[in-house]
C-alpha cells in the first residue's frame, strides 16, 4: 500500500524466462502471422521442458490469453486469439505441476508475445520486456505428474516491501530464514513484492526460492512501471519476471484466481519520480476472465482469489485507492460456491463478510481476508537485538504472513507473527493516561500499559485486548481469578501498545506511519471490587473459524500507594 495515494505508493519473449515451461516451433519463411495461437499441452516425461516422441497430449487443460480460456482437444491442443501485447498461458490443472525456475522456483507456465517489446519512449526506469519476434507456429507448455492431496498448506505473503538492500535482508532474516524446508504445498504474494524499487526482484526471488516450494506472485501498487502514461505499460517489469499480472491454477482440486485489481491511472509529472495514482478495480476483462474459468468448474470447487487491493477495508471504506470499485461484480461471479478471498495493501489485518446487500448470493456470506503485511509498519520502529525493524503494524498487530489450509473444499487461515508466539497482547488502559506523551520520560517502555497499578484506580482501567486476527465472528471472554468470564466487547480503536511504539521512535519511524483504528481490539473493564494484591487475568479467544487461544496477564493492584507505572 502507498500511505499517501498521490505519491509513489524469461528472456526474449519469456523464451528465457518461460523456456521451462513453453517450448515452440518457429515460424517457416514466407508464413503468414495470423490472429491466433496454437500449441499442445503435453506430459513430460523426459523433464527436458520440451516435447520429446512418445510425450503425449493432455486433453481438457485450460489455457487463456488473460480474457478467452480455450480447453484441449483430446490430442492435447488448443486455440486462441492473440494480438500484440499478449501473454497466454495453462492453468495448471490438479495433479500435474509446471516448470518451476531453478534458484527462485518461480513456475514458469506461460509465452509472452510482444513482438515490439515495450516501447522505448516510454523510458522506464526499470527494464520491461524485449522484443519477442514473430509468434511461432505453435507454443507448448509442459506438465509433469504430480501428487497433490485434498489437504494441504499454503504460505501467504502480502507487502514485504523492501524500499532499500537492507530491508530485503529484514525480509530474508525476520521471515524466510525460518520457513526454510517449510512443509507447504506451495507460497504465494498477493502484492508490493517491492517498495518501488523493481530492480531488487531478482535478489528477493532467489532468497524466497530458498524455501524450497514454488511461489507465485501477483503485483500491488508498489510493483508499477510509473512512467506509463496509464495502466497500459504499467506492469512492463513485472511481466519480464513474473509473467502474466492475473492468472488461475489448480491444487488439490481448489482453483486459484490469482488477480490485478489495481488500476493504474497514470503517471503525474509534477511528482518526484513522475508518480501518480491508481484505484481498485478488477475491471471488465479479469472478470470475463474469472467468469470464462469458473464455467469450467465444478460448482462445489473451493475458490481462493488472492488480489492486492482489499474488496473493502476499515480503514477508509469510501477511499477507492484502498478499496475496490467493482466487488460487487466479483461477489456475484463467486455465487454460491465455496471461497476466500485474500489481499494486503493496508498494511492491517481484517475479517469481512459480503452477503445480499452486497450482491452476493451465496448460502453463506462471502469471506474477505485482509492479510497481515510482511513488512508490517513498513520496516519502522525501533529494532530488535538482531539489528531488525520490530515493524509492528498500524493496527497494532505484529508483522508476519499467514498460512492457509485446505481440506476438500474447507479452508483456515492461521496468522504467523515473525517474532512472537501469541496470538494476542493483553493491555491495561486508563482512562484519565489516555494522552500518555507527558509521562513517557518518567515511565519505561510498557510500563503506562501494564500493573501495578493503585486501588484507586482499578474502576478506570480496562484489560485492552488486540486478537491480532480477529474478526466479526470472533469472541473474547475475561476471567480475573476464580470469577467468572465476562464477555468482552470488541471496539475500533487504537491500540494503546503501538500507538506508545511509534511516539517513542520518531527517529525510526518512517514519516507516514501512524497509529490507526484496529478491527481487532476487545475492551472489558475491570470489577470496581477488585482488591489489592496479584491477580491473573485469562483471556479465552474464540477466532473466526471457532478454535480456542488462551493467554494471560499478571496483575498486581497495590493498596494505594504510587505506582512506578504512572498511575495514581
Amino acid at each position: 500500500m502507498t500511505h499517501d495515494l498521490t505519491r509513489r505508493d524469461v528472456m526474449k519473449g519469456a523464451a528465457g524466462a518461460a523456456a521451462l515451461a513453453a517450448t515452440s516451433v518457429p515460424l517457416q519463411p514466407g508464413q503468414a502471422q495470423g490472429a491466433t495461437v496454437t500449441g499442445v499441452v503435453f506430459e513430460d516425461r523426459s523433464g527436458s521442458g520440451r516435447r520429446q516422441p512418445g510425450d503425449p497430449g493432455i486433453a481438457g487443460v485450460l489455457v487463456s490469453n488473460g480474457r478467452e480460456v480455450a480447453k484441449t482437444d483430446a490430442s492435447g491442443r488448443y486455440t486462441l486469439p492473440v494480438d500484440d501485447e499478449t501473454i497466454v498461458f495453462v492453468i495448471k490443472p490438479t495433479g500435474y505441476m509446471v516448470p518451476v525456475e531453478p534458484g527462485t522456483m518461480l513456475p514458469r507456465f506461460y509465452y509472452i508475445h510482444q513482438p515490439n517489446g515495450t516501447p522505448a519512449d516510454l523510458n522506464l526506469r526499470f527494464r520491461g520486456i524485449d522484443p519477442t519476434g514473430p509468434l511461432p507456429a505453435s507454443v507448448d507448455f509442459a506438465l509433469r505428474k504430480a501428487d497433490e492431496p485434498r489437504a494441504f498448506d499454503v504460505l501467504l505473503f502480502t507487502d514485504p516491501q523492501p524500499e532499500s538492500p537492507t530491508e530485503v535482508e529484514f525480509v530474508r532474516d525476520d521471515v524466510v530464514s525460518a520457513l526454510v524446508g517449510a512443509k507447504a504445498a506451495f507460497g504465494m504474494t498477493t502484492g508490493d513484492v517491492m517498495f518501488d524499487d523493481l530492480s531488487f526482484y531478482d535478489r528477493q526471488n532467489r532468497i524466497i526460492g530458498q524455501i524450497g516450494v514454488p511461489w507465485w506472485s501477483i503485483p500491488g501498487n508498489h510493483d508499477l512501471n510509473f512512467e506509463a502514461p496509464g495502466t497500459h505499460y504499467s506492469r512492463e517489469t513485472f511481466k519480464r519476471v513474473f509473467g502474466p499480472t492475473s492468472y488461475a491454477f489448480e491444487y488439490g482440486g481448489a482453483l486459484f484466481l490469482m488477480l490485478d485489481n489495481v488500476e493504474y491511472l497514470g503517471a503525474d509529472p509534477t511528482r518526484p519520480h513522475r508518480d501518480g495514482k491508481y484505484q481498485g478495480h478488477i475491471g471488465e476483462r479479469q472478470l470475463a476472465f474469472i467468469a470464462s474459468v469458473l464455467a469450467e468448474q465444478p460448482a462445489d470447487r473451493l475458490v481462493v482469489a488472492a488480489m492486492h487491493i482489499p474488496l473493502r477495508t476499515y480503514i477508509n471504506p469510501e477511499n477507492w485507492g484502498m478499496n475496490t470499485i467493482d466487488r460487487g461484480e466479483f461477489v456475484k461471479l463467486i455465487g454460491d460456491r465455496p471461497c476466500l478471498s485474500i489481499s494486503g495493501h493496508t498494511h492491517t489485518t481484517e475479517h469481512h463478510y459480503f452477503g445480499a446487500a452486497d450482491g452476493y448470493a451465496g448460502r453463506t456470506p462471502h469471506h474477505h481476508h485482509v492479510m497481515t503485511a510482511v513488512c508490517g509498519s513498513w520496516w519502522s520502529g525501533p529494532f530488535d537485538h538482531r539489528g531488525i525493524a520490530t515493524a509492528d503494524s498500524r493496527d497494532g498487530s505484529p508483522n508476519g504472513f499467514h498460512l492457509l489450509s485446505i481440506d476438500g473444499n474447507k479452508y483456515t487461515t492461521r496468522f504467523v507473527p515473525a517474532k512472537e508466539r501469541r496470538q494476542m497482547r493483553i493491555s491495561l488502559d486508563s482512562e484519565f493516561h489516555r494522552d500518555r506523551r507527558e509521562l513517557y520520560r518518567d515511565a519505561r517502555m510498557g510500563a503506562l500499559l501494564g500493573s501495578p497499578i493503585p486501588r484507586e484506580s482499578v474502576f478506570a482501567t480496562e484489560v485492552v485486548v488486540n486478537f491480532f486476527d480477529g474478526g466479526p465472528n470472533t469472541k473474547l471472554l475475561c476471567r480475573i481469578g476464580k470469577r467468572d468470564p465476562v464477555m468482552m466487547t470488541r471496539e475500533s480503536r487504537i491500540d494503546p501498545f503501538v500507538e506508545e511504539v511509534f511516539a517513542r521512535n520518531e527517529a525510526t519511524k518512517k514519516p507516514w506511519v501512524k497509529a490507526d483504528p484496529s478491527s481487532h481490539i476487545w475492551v472489558a473493564r475491570l470489577p470496581a471490587d477488585l482488591k489489592a494484591g496479584t491477580h491473573r487475568v485469562e483471556i479465552i479467544a474464540t477466532d473466526e473459524y471457532g478454535r480456542e487461544h488462551r493467554d494471560h496477564l499478571v496483575l498486581e493492584v497495590t493498596a494505594g500507594e504510587t505506582s512506578t507505572n504512572g498511575r495514581g
